[in-house]
């Protein structure tokens, strides 16, 4: 049986700084990333004379450079009526606080998000907590990688330029009007904690920043302020929820990659490559393992100081799924939480 594939709408994509027009009042704008994942789509979208922009890029000195350039080229020298920020990461939210500053225009996200990235924000110069440390001692780290976390502790906030005071808030099921159109807000979690995603159903057209990737799966992780969390749940029944909402030839305009059709089958590939990783695991911790221990059974890169972070945070997600079904149990000894089939 032929393995089915998504298609993509375009085969040219716009270069950093850039545009393509994707439909009427609805242009697909690209900026770089400083990140092995090299680059993100934005989206310019007509607001009767002026612009409505989804996602932002980093809040660096290069990308804030060719947001310069875009206001006098793709916007044509007209203002931004709004921003729009999916989520809190700072690819997505990084130059939100200098976009709404520049325009004098609100920000909107969803509540979870914006409360989050405050807090991840106000990280910046501090140093790393003892909940922290602990959080990745007891998964494993050695001393050495445990001072590798310590030294990069509050880098988030170094790519995200000041967010406003205040904001509107986006809720799952609102409209928003943009121009002529409307655009029905989709939330989900696992990647991050409200994840909005914007669905215009008259012209099938699904702005679905990290919940669907054409090629790639978000990261989904657990996190030292909440290290009992669930996340890999939320995400199975995010994208669950998006399959249920949006037609299968619905057009996607993700966050990195191109624009594609055949939404049910990254879906479908999403959850069964995770599910696959779950009954890797089963099979896997039948003898005791650190959190550490499991990264060559579910991984196929090589886990380094760039990645070990997400790596940790991921496999910990799995491994806290199964032992919310009750396949695993987790007990503390020799300074680390070791996991065990039941």
């Amino acid at each position: 049986m032929a393995r089915m594939s998504i298609k993509y709408e375009f085969d040219s994509r716009p270069g950093n700084g850039e545009t393509l027009n994707i439909m009427d009042g609805i242009e697909w704008l690209r900026m770089p990333l400083p990140f092995s994942l090299n680059h993100i789509n934005l989206w310019l979208l007509r607001d009767g004379k002026d612009w409505a922009i989804v996602d932002t890029g980093v809040g660096n000195a290069e990308t804030q450079s060719l947001w310069h350039k875009v206001f006098e080229t793709s916007m044509g020298g007209c203002p931004a009526s709004h921003v729009i920020a999916t989520h809190m990461h700072p690819d997505h939210v990084g130059c939100a606080g200098f976009l709404a500053q520049h325009f004098d225009v609100d920000l909107w996200m969803s509540r979870d998000e914006y409360m989050m990235c405050r807090i991840l924000v106000s990280d910046t110069g501090r140093a790393a907590p003892g909940v922290g440390v602990r959080f990745y001692k007891d998964a494993g780290f050695t001393e050495e990688q445990l001072a590798t976390y310590q030294k990069a502790f509050g880098f988030f906030g170094k790519l995200v330029t000041p967010l406003p005071e205040a904001y509107k808030r986006l809720s799952d099921e609102d409209e928003l009007s943009i121009g002529e159109h409307r655009w029905r807000v989709i939330t989900g979690g696992g990647h991050s904690p409200e994840h909005a995603c914007l669905y215009d159903a008259e012209r099938n057209v699904l702005i679905s920043g990290d919940q669907l990737l054409p090629t790639i799966s978000s990261n989904v992780s657990v996190w030292p302020t909440e290290p009992l969390a669930d996340p890999l749940q939320n995400w199975f029944d995010s994208l669950r929820k998006l399959r249920a909402i949006v037609p299968e030839d619905v057009l996607v305009l993700p966050a990195h990659g191109k624009p594609f059709r055949g939404a049910y089958i990254r879906i479908d590939a999403m959850i069964n490559e995770h599910e696959e990783r779950l009954e890797t695991l089963r099979g896997f911790c039948k003898t005791p393992q650190r959190v550490v221990d499991v990264f060559p059974s579910i991984y196929r890169t090589r886990i380094n100081d760039k990645n070990r972070i997400m790596a940790t945070g991921e496999a910990m997600a799995h491994l806290n799924f199964l032992v919310k079904t009750g396949e695993l149990t987790a007990n503390l000894r020799n300074e680390a939480v070791w996991y065990e089939s039941t």
